[in-house]
């Protein structure tokens, strides 16, 4: 009934509490879809995910642009956040909160998202169990891996694809 990524990404929300993770496979989902058919929600979702990890590792400015923008676009999105098994109206309220703490400069706390299809919950917390996770742990704030993904993962296949795609425009320039 739900995309597999949206699964993964409640997963490492509330699993591994790898915000950057979180990121990476929505995105990767959203864009599946041609730009006209892509989902603000979607792009909601991820913020969250970004904001939060910005706040976790300090960046209160970074984080209140991520939480502000999540909050407008899914204010306007509340169906769409309900079909997917969340409380939209509550994940508004709790985004609020994360909000006035960045505003305050207030330290990261673990976020749990208002799942309400106990279904969906219920799928998050076995597929937690099968990747050694536990469902709704406290963030490890000591894993400087997690705090500090975007500049310690190994980015090789990304470097890789981007001179591959570069050869390849450069060749179909040389040809026209």
């Amino acid at each position: 009934m739900y995309d597999h990524a949206y699964i993964n990404y409640l997963v490492h929300f509330h699993g591994d509490r790898d915000y950057f993770e979180c990121h990476e496979v929505l995105e990767e989902h959203w864009k599946e879809a041609p730009p006209s058919e892509r989902k603000d929600y979607w792009v909601g979702l991820i913020q969250i995910a970004v904001g939060l990890y910005h706040q976790r590792r300090g960046n209160f400015k970074g984080a209140l642009k991520m939480i502000n923008s999540s909050i407008n676009l899914l204010t306007v999105n509340t169906a769409a956040i309900t079909q997917l098994g969340l409380q939209a109206n509550e994940l508004l309220v709790q985004l609020q909160r994360v909000k006035a703490d960045i505003i305050e400069y207030k330290p990261y706390k673990s976020f749990t998202m208002p799942i309400a299809d106990q279904a969906l919950k219920a799928k998050c917390i076995e597929e937690c169990k099968k990747r050694g996770l536990i469902w709704d742990q406290e963030s490890d704030l000591k894993n400087e891996f997690i705090l500090h993904k975007h500049s310690k993962r190994d980015r090789t296949d990304v470097i890789k694809e981007r001179e591959l795609n570069l050869l390849k425009r450069q060749k179909d320039r040389g040809c026209n």
